[in-house]
């Protein structure tokens, strides 16, 4: 089942190439936005196989004729493109009885660097093992390698890389730096070799001199059953720096901004609780679903 847009490299890759190469054959929804569509695509085809990325899964999760469909016929989940909320994966589950395995990657790597196993092995919340002769590492701001479990910014070196951006040779010289292309991803790889994303580095939120990373409160506040969606950035604050905002997209009408705050207490640090809470109509996303926090952090 193919909902992404074909110009778009994931599904350039994992759709078209992919799937084509071995021989499957790609049903396209031509509007993923219209969830009756896709729905009905979906109670029609019976894809063993559908690529995504966590909006979307979000929103079939959201309908309620997409629960009352036969899903026995689905065998792998992919979501990639942005983090998986693991409150998503959780949910997919559930509802699917099929893992959402969670791949990543960037256009400047072909895209793919990693992808969780499909034997029963894969964690939710992580992006799995890198790909065969994928090297990946974490190094701190001096780049150089930090220990198992530490945060910093994921390196790749690999076949898939790009030699560089065209006619750019200084934002070349900046990407990649001896044979290592920096992601501009924040991570961390466990005991096991399992590899998270913590966040986008341009996205890290610093208060009062500690890294804040919108993912985990997102991930945190996505359980709370009255959000349907939201979205976390840092907004400028004359005394710690930076502090938290978060936009939400309420599921229940009856949802204060108070409500979010004091939920937020339950489970967050103090300084990582959101200091303004905003409810919108709908969270910016491009035309793959992404999340668009940069346009959020435009209108401030």
């Amino acid at each position: 089942m193919c909902a992404l847009p074909v110009y778009h490299i994931y599904a350039f890759l994992v759709n078209v190439i992919g799937m084509m190469a071995m021989g499957h054959p790609n049903i396209l929804v031509t509007n993923p936005k219209d969830q009756n569509s896709l729905v009905k695509a979906f109670k029609k085809h019976r894809p063993t196989f559908f690529p995504s990325v966590n909006t979307l899964f979000e929103t079939l999760l959201n309908n309620k004729d997409f629960h009352k469909l036969d899903h026995s016929n689905l065998l792998s989940s992919q979501g990639a493109g942005m983090a998986v909320l693991r409150s998503t994966a959780e949910k997919w589950k559930e509802v699917t009885g099929c893992f959402l395995a969670e791949g990543w990657g960037l256009t400047e790597a072909s895209p793919l660097l990693t992808w969780n196993p499909l034997d029963g092995t894969g964690k939710a919340g992580s992006i799995g093992f890198p790909l065969a002769s994928t090297d990946l590492r974490i190094v701190d701001n001096d780049g150089l390698p930090v220990k198992t479990g530490e945060i910093g910014e994921i390196q790749a070196a690999g076949p898939q890389i790009m030699k560089g951006y065209f006619n750019r040779p200084k934002a070349t010289k900046e990407a990649i730096v001896n044979g290592w292309l920096n992601t501009g991803d924040i991570g961390y790889m466990d005991k096991h070799g399992f590899f998270y994303i913590t966040d986008r580095k341009k996205d890290m939120i610093i208060i009062s001199g500690f890294n804040v990373y919108p993912n985990e409160i997102e991930d945190y506040l996505a359980y709370h059953p009255k959000i349907k969606e939201l979205a976390v950035i840092g907004i400028p604050d004359a005394k710690s720096g930076e502090a938290v905002k978060a936009f939400v997209v309420k599921r229940d009408e009856s949802l204060t901004e108070e409500e979010v705050i004091a939920y937020c207490r339950k489970g967050l640090v103090g300084y990582k609780v959101p200091r303004i809470v905003v409810f919108i109509d709908e969270v910016p996303k491009s035309t793959v679903g992404k999340l668009l926090r940069r346009e959020l952090r435009d209108r401030e």
